[in-house]
């Protein structure tokens, strides 16, 4: 049996049973660990890297599920045979695929879209996925409804209702692998001809999205309380695409005024209709949550759209829509060809994720850490009042800077990039032109960082301006 001389840094932010997966791959790999030879016992090894056996338990799964290990029942873990693997490395090499270029690296990155390193419940996800596949039947690996399945589509109902003030039966929603798989079969229902208006700045992924289909969108001008009325009136678009309870990138969270306003247009002809992205309503640091627009819809105009990306993580690609009752005959008609794009086994672990309680869990350890850091990021930002105002920050994971001190946005960008610090100027999210000199707002996102890492960023970006 041979010794795994593993050392572990509790600095990295690569989690601890990544380090011990990278370790023993490497060694496997470069032969210094032969086919066949015996590895530690998880608890074994656990004992002598002083981590928790679940720790390496993860290290291990993960190595055996890509042939690196093999698990023999009541004997233990041994190195596997991977002359295979190589050989489709060999294949890889010969190729000579193109490759993209691999991502800059910062000292920090306020990235406006990443979540938490742990953010991600991987002991309670794993427990499920397990319990799922042990007592799977075979219908589990065919293909499912269209629509997603009906015990998913009852328990994200049920959670919509009691947390966000959406009403809705199950019959009317509709899970699909990301929201721009929604918004492609969007529209198809609603038909590619008709012009989408989206507030300005906005979400350039829907954007693009919306444009790669055919759809002329209208960009319509926010004022204090969000998409202006009569400039959507104005532009002749009939469907509108609004983000009330956290308007990306803005931050602000659209009044209830407002909202009646926007849904009085939508009542006002037949055909109109609001496009709500719901996309992090869970995360809400001052007063409480505002009810979802659909909720206070009384005339079925408004198509409700949700995601878990930002509440579980981006990669598990598992969103829903809330079609109003007068779309769903359309939705039968020609939505219905669309096969389902997640599978049934993810949807049934996450329904048991939110049956069973861990949902609820999960966020409210995840507003606890992101307000943790919210709370801090403010402290730090209250030392650079002479250099920049702060908006935006009552939800959601980014805040906005304006700079105060003379520079503008291009300015601010590429000071911040000198000193090893990334972010992102408001420019980036306007369809149309607005050039960065006559912006001088920033974004800062602080999702994927730690109290360290958010002070050093701070630092940094007050020494660089204050040149």
């Amino acid at each position: 049996m041979k010794e795994l001389l593993i050392s572990l840094d509790n600095r990295r932010k690569e989690p601890l049973y990544e380090q011990i997966y990278s370790f023993i791959k490497r060694e496997i790999q470069s032969g210094k660990i032969p086919a066949g030879e015996k590895l530690p016992s998880s608890r074994n090894l656990a004992r002598q890297l002083a981590v928790s056996r679940s720790t390496v338990d993860l290290a291990y799964d993960q190595l055996s599920s890509e042939g690196y290990l093999e698990s023999i029942p009541c004997k233990g873990y041994y190195a596997g045979d991977i002359s295979a693997l190589y050989q489709l490395d060999s294949f890889s090499q010969a190729a000579e695929p193109v490759r993209e270029a691999s991502k800059p690296q910062y000292l920090c990155d306020f990235d406006v879209n990443g979540i938490a390193d742990e953010g991600f419940p991987v002991n309670a996800w794993r427990k499920l996925s397990k319990e799922v596949l042990a007592g799977a039947e075979p219908s589990l690996f065919c293909l499912g409804d269209p629509q997603g399945e009906w015990s998913l589509r009852e328990t994200v109902a049920s959670y919509l209702h009691h947390a966000r003030g959406v009403s809705c039966g199950p019959d009317q929603i509709v899970v699909g692998a990301g929201n721009d798989y929604l918004l492609m079969l969007l529209s198809v229902l609603l038909g590619r001809e008709q012009p989408i208006a989206m507030e300005n700045p906005t979400y350039k992924s829907a954007y693009r999205c919306f444009r790669s289909l055919g759809h002329p969108v209208r960009a319509v001008p926010l004022d204090d309380a969000g998409m202006s009325p009569e400039k959507l009136e104005e532009c002749g678009a009939r469907i509108a695409y609004v983000m009330p309870s956290h308007q990306f990138p803005m931050g602000m969270v659209m009044p209830i005024r407002r909202r009646m306003q926007l849904l009085s247009w939508a009542a006002d002809q037949d055909g109109r209709y609001l496009i709500e992205d719901d996309y992090d309503s869970e995360f809400r640091y001052k007063g409480k949550p505002v009810p979802a627009l659909q909720g206070y819809d009384t005339h079925d105009r408004v198509i409700y759209l949700g995601t878990f990306s930002k509440s579980l993580a981006p990669s598990i690609r598992i969103s829903y829509m809330v079609l109003p009752r007068k779309l769903m005959p359309f939705y039968q008609r020609t939505g219905r060809c669309f096969s389902a794009t997640v599978s049934r086994a993810d949807q049934k672990i996450l329904e048991l994720f939110m049956r069973e309680g861990y949902f609820e869990r999960h966020l409210n350890r995840m507003r606890a850490l992101y307000k943790g850091r919210h709370d801090f990021l403010m402290r730090q930002l209250r030392r650079m009042q002479d250099l920049c105002t702060v908006s935006g920050e009552n939800a959601g994971l980014h805040v906005l800077l304006s700079l105060k001190n003379g520079r503008n946005e291009r300015e601010a960008v590429e000071l911040a990039g000198e000193a090893g610090i990334h972010i992102l100027g408001l420019s980036e999210y306007f369809i149309g032109e607005m050039s960065p000199e006559d912006s001088h707002t920033v974004l800062l996102g602080y999702g994927t960082l730690d109290e360290e890492q958010i002070e050093k960023g701070c630092a940094g970006l007050a020494a660089a301006w204050r040149k």
